[in-house]
């Protein structure tokens, strides 16, 4: 029993932050102060004469007791961005129960009311409206204190409740100050990030795509060479997929150069293009298939379909023995389903291994893409040959 009890305060929101992480020991302590402070206010206005009831002045405690503890809880929205309005007007509220359960219930913790608005506040609201707040939460209390010839409760409260306020709005400014220097940090490393793809786009450019390109015109050069000269047939076909491939490499090469300069990411919509290519460079027949509504997809779901299709694909040619491939893509209403499934020659052996760790940009590396999508990626050898599947859920 213990145990579970210490587990569940440990991951309460008690200990941990807004981000999930464990919170400050200073901040799990004026949480369960705030706690035992809000207990103790139940308990002394529910022992304390007139006590909450239904009926006379005992309806306006309890009444009052009520619209104090809804108010409050308003006063404080989980969701950061609420608007100023709702807080201001919550805490208006605090502020007119907090008096009317203190002439109500005058021995009562009704204080507890204008130092909880007073707090809100200043950690809240800008300065400007925190400020207007405070003067007109201490004015009003003060004038109840002066009201009743108790001029030493009205300094007493002034002296009390000024200090909490300083002191908040101080830790709002320094929580402030944290926040900008986050978010500068986070700049500086976006703008690091970018300034390395851009010099990565730079050598990419001046090293491997200019090598592609002299490597295509060299090959185009061959093949021409080649058929003037009467090479045999297929020594002449063997140096036109050479210079397909390498004019293919020079496009992907220049469309990762893209990429890398921001450029929008290649996607489904290029399955089939890709599915051409492979077509006329393998002379294999490949069918693709698209069933479903096509959705938007992130800009690294659209990656992963596209950079699984075309290493399955490219695994096909280099290693599996086929006479036709299937590429189908389906937008289903759960998850978005890319199946690539190659069919073999009559008694060709299925060649797993190699098909499960294939050059490229690899399957491993796919299935591990997939899997920080949130979904997953299958490819196992089938009765026929080898089917590769991703699958990624619809908010991929």
């Amino acid at each position: 029993m213990m145990r579970a009890v210490v587990r569940w305060f440990r991951d309460s929101w008690i200990t941990r932050g807004a981000d999930g992480e464990a919170a400050p020991l200073e901040a799990v302590a004026w949480r369960i102060f705030g706690m035992a402070l809000l207990a103790a206010f139940v308990a002394v206005t529910f022992t304390t004469h007139p006590d909450p009831g239904l009926h006379g002045r005992d309806a306006v405690v309890l009444a009052s007791f009520l619209a104090l503890v809804v108010c409050a809880i308003a006063a404080q929205p989980q969701r950061p961005d609420a608007p100023k309005r709702q807080v201001v007007l919550a805490l208006i509220g605090v502020v007119v129960a907090a008096g009317v359960l203190g002439s109500a219930q005058p021995n009562g913790s009704w204080v507890v009311g204008p130092y909880y608005v007073v707090i809100v506040a200043a950690l809240r609201l800008d300065r400007r409206t925190a400020w207007l707040m405070f003067a007109g939460t201490v004015a009003l209390f003060v004038a109840g204190y002066l009201h009743k010839g108790q001029a030493a409760g009205a300094g007493g409260f002034v002296a009390g409740i000024l200090p909490w306020f300083l002191a908040m709005r101080l830790l709002r400014y320094v929580s402030g100050q944290r926040d900008e220097l986050k978010a500068s940090r986070a700049a500086e490393a976006h703008a690091a990030a970018a300034a390395e793809r851009g010099r990565l786009a730079r050598e990419m450019h001046d090293v491997l795509a200019h090598s592609l390109s002299a490597l295509a015109l060299q090959l185009e050069s061959t093949r021409l060479l080649a058929r003037s000269c009467g090479v045999d047939e297929e020594v002449a076909l063997a140096i036109d997929r050479a210079h397909h491939l390498a004019a293919s490499g020079l496009d992907e090469a220049r469309r990762a150069i893209a990429t890398e300069r921001g450029d929008e990411l290649p996607g489904p919509e290029r399955i089939g293009v890709l599915a051409d290519a492979f077509e006329e460079q393998s002379g294999l027949p490949v069918a693709v298939e698209v069933r479903g509504e096509p959705r938007e997809l992130t800009p690294e779901a659209r990656l992963a379909v596209y950079r699984t299709a075309q290493e399955a694909l490219t695994n096909v040619r280099r290693h599996a023995t086929a006479e036709r491939v299937e590429v189908k893509l389906d937008y289903l209403a759960d998850s978005t389903v890319l199946v690539i499934e190659d069919h073999t020659v009559a008694d060709a052996p299925v060649p797993a291994a190699v098909a499960l760790n294939g050059g490229g940009y690899g399957l491993t590396g796919m299935r591990e893409r997939a899997e920080l999508l949130g979904g997953e990626l299958l490819a196992a050898p089938t009765s026929e040959g080898f089917r590769v599947e991703l699958r990624l859920p619809a908010a991929g």
